[in-house]
């Protein structure tokens, strides 16, 4: 009856960089693309993670938008950020 909660499946993929053509890249898999949504041509947004990890997800020019002006603002203002974060 104490049965653990199952912990959600998570998919790994071991990828290879390659020299293609004068460029490095890697070769995501159809599997990943479908997951992320992703087609040929299409754009990724890469956020380093702690610890050496990295976050992929499909690009939002929006979202790459707020996220610079939230940066400003976080610049402009860090020392009463610092403040209030006391």
């Amino acid at each position: 009856m104490n049965e653990q909660p199952k912990k959600p499946e998570t998919a790994t993929h071991v990828l290879q960089i390659r020299k293609i053509g004068n460029s490095t890249g890697i070769i995501l898999p159809k599997e990943l693309l479908l997951k992320l949504g992703l087609k040929e041509g299409d754009k990724l947004s890469v956020v380093e993670l702690p610890e050496r990890g990295v976050q992929l997800s499909s690009y939002d020019p929006d979202h790459a938008e707020t996220m610079a002006a939230a940066r400003e603002i976080l610049d402009e203002y860090k020392d009463t950020f610092r403040e209030l974060a006391k």
